[in-house]
């Protein structure tokens, strides 16, 4: 797929992965819509990419806000021709003290998210007979997390999601996909650190070690290399793949 000149609307798009994910694609000649429920980070994201930036704001959980951001990137820049859904989120916490409202918000911004924003798209892009869907899944959407399990599941879902709608895509000039990475230098991960700092007394040194030591490549991620990932799926017609980064 060409991305000069085509349009990408990056989920969760004014920090950490989504900001790498937009920035990628903007290099790459892509016009770009961020969305995301707060206003002030996509400006800064918009503002450092330049006039092919779009913000529009957005509850990803809310069919009825999604189907309104949706239709105002259209009218800015036309046709979606690459939806990232980058949003998301992870608490943590022993399965057996895990109350309902944690599964299931955190289901519904990993994974009912995902589906809002895609069957916003879906129908045009077959109509249009190319298009390209890449969702930020995570290593936890194809091995189990012990203390993440709502996050795991719900990756899980994504995953799942892209490899059925892969199938159904095919012949089509559309392809969906996954990114799975690991731990990644971002705010998530910074909250991670906080968090074993918080109950075993370590450094924050001796927290990122240890998180970075269950990536099998010893280190933590950056989010420009999920990114390469992203833009190497968008230019591809692979489909159905969960590409594992760590």
């Amino acid at each position: 797929m060409m991305i000069d000149g085509a349009h990408a609307l990056v989920t969760g798009g004014g920090t950490g992965i989504g900001a790498a994910i937009a920035q990628a694609l903007a290099d790459q000649g892509a016009k770009i819509t961020l969305l995301g429920r707060r206003e002030a980070p996509l400006r800064e994201v918009a503002d450092s990419i330049g006039a092919q930036a779009y913000v529009t704001t957005c509850d990803v959980t809310d069919p009825a806000q999604v189907a309104t951001a949706f239709a105002a990137a259209r009218e800015r820049h036309g046709a979606i021709d690459i939806l990232v859904n980058n949003a998301g989120g992870a608490t943590t916490a022993p399965f057996a003290k895990l109350e309902f409202e944690t599964w299931r918000s955190t289901m519904s911004v990993n994974c009912d998210a995902v589906f809002h924003c895609t069957r916003e798209v879906i129908e045009a892009m077959v109509e249009a007979g190319s298009g390209r869907i890449v969702t930020v899944a995570s290593v936890a959407g194809l091995h189990g997390v012990a203390y993440a399990s709502p996050y795991s599941a719900a990756k899980h879902a994504a995953v799942g999601l892209m490899r059925s709608i892969a199938l159904e895509m095919e012949g089509r000039g559309v392809t969906a996909n996954a990114v799975c990475p690991g731990f990644v230098d971002t705010d998530m991960f910074a909250r991670s650190v906080a968090t074993i700092r918080e109950k075993t007394g370590r450094s924050a040194d001796e927290a990122r070690a240890e998180l970075a030591r269950l990536n099998p490549s010893g280190r933590v991620i950056t989010p420009e290399e999920v990114a390469a990932a992203v833009v190497e799926l968008v230019r591809s017609d692979r489909n159905g793949e969960a590409v594992e980064i760590a």
